[in-house]
């Protein structure tokens, strides 16, 4: 098959590529290339912004692809204007949408693709529209798409997000054994799923006639707690995890910037069921547990020189110091 990205250089599409190039297809990215490619050779890459619709469509108006995967598409005028490109010049079309389609309280857990629409943040509300002109294109004109939903995707590539504070420095406080916040009382329940497995389901899906005109979680099969996510980084790095849990109000309202994912994701439990896409590709489940995910990803930040000395920022230690404070003075039963 011919693949085109959009995008083609983030964490998710890059482990598809690797893997679409080792497998002898024929890769081809779009992108601005002002980010690292960090593909072996083989693909080829057609420079230009996809923001700039009316050159975007002109560059591929006289080219047609297999599968037209597009990892960059944030808003519905994006979206619109890929439907408008690719209507008739491609087999099939994937758009890498999001579970934040349904961020905030859901009906069911594990979350179907059945879970209405309801996000609570505008990222999710993107997707959301972006995701609705797809459908209609299918329904109204048979347009070939396919909708992606990966939950929290990590690995070589990316760094080891916390649900508060900064992900550069989190490796560190571990390791020098200083206590780190967790929203709440760190028991909401998280997926995580590495890049390589979030891959291949990618893969599975592509050139599949079942998976026309159809929404797909592609998320971790494995869950755990906060507690239980910091509780296996620390023991993978060689830390100590200390909690200083905080309801997630106070730290939206103490620090805005660093709370903004906690609020609108983190939070809510975030835990969805893949049996769609096992049912409908070859795609089997995760192969990479959490703590090797974790061994491997750390591994990669070292060798980047990516991980932050966490004594160059002292807030969330003033942080911990005032809301210890604050609590301290609470009264006393009995």
């Amino acid at each position: 098959m011919h693949i085109l990205f959009i995008g083609g250089t983030g964490l998710i599409s890059t482990a598809i590529a690797r893997q679409l190039l080792g497998a002898g297809h024929q890769v081809t990215l779009f992108n601005r290339g002002k980010s690292e490619n960090r593909l072996p050779p083989g693909a080829e890459v057609i420079v230009g912004d996809r923001k700039d619709y009316a050159a975007f469509e002109l560059t591929f108006a006289d080219k047609s692809y297999d599968v037209v995967v597009d990892m960059v598409a944030f808003h519905p005028d994006d979206t619109a204007s890929a439907i408008r490109t690719f209507a008739g010049r491609c087999g099939q079309f994937i758009h890498c949408s999001t579970v934040c389609v349904y961020s905030g309280p859901v009906s069911q857990i594990p979350t179907t693709e059945t879970e209405p629409y309801h996000s609570i943040g505008g990222y999710g509300q993107n997707k959301i529209a972006c995701e609705k002109l797809l459908l209609e294109a299918h329904a109204d004109n048979q347009f070939p798409m396919t909708i992606m939903r990966p939950s929290h995707s990590y690995g070589e590539g990316g760094s080891v997000i916390r649900s508060f504070g900064q992900a550069d420095t989190f490796i560190d406080r571990l390791r020098k054994h200083k206590p780190v916040v967790v929203q709440g009382d760190g028991n909401s329940p998280w997926g995580a799923c590495h890049v390589d497995d979030v891959a291949r389901g990618f893969i599975g899906a592509m050139g599949n006639p079942k998976c026309i005109g159809e929404a797909y979680n592609i998320a971790g099969d494995e869950y755990m707690t906060w507690n239980q996510y910091h509780q296996q980084v620390a023991e993978v790095v060689g830390g100590t995890f200390t909690p200083v849990h905080i309801p997630t109000d106070t730290l939206l309202e103490a620090a805005p910037q660093l709370s903004g994912g906690t609020h609108e994701i983190f939070q809510w439990p975030s835990i969805f069921d893949n049996a769609k896409i096992k049912r409908d590709t070859n795609y089997t489940g995760q192969t990479i547990n959490f703590k090797e995910g974790v061994k491997r990803t750390v591994a990669w930040l070292e060798g980047e020189n990516k991980l932050v000395d966490s004594d160059g920022d002292d807030y969330e230690d003033r942080l911990i110091a005032a809301w210890r404070e604050k609590t301290a003075g609470l009264p006393k039963q009995g």
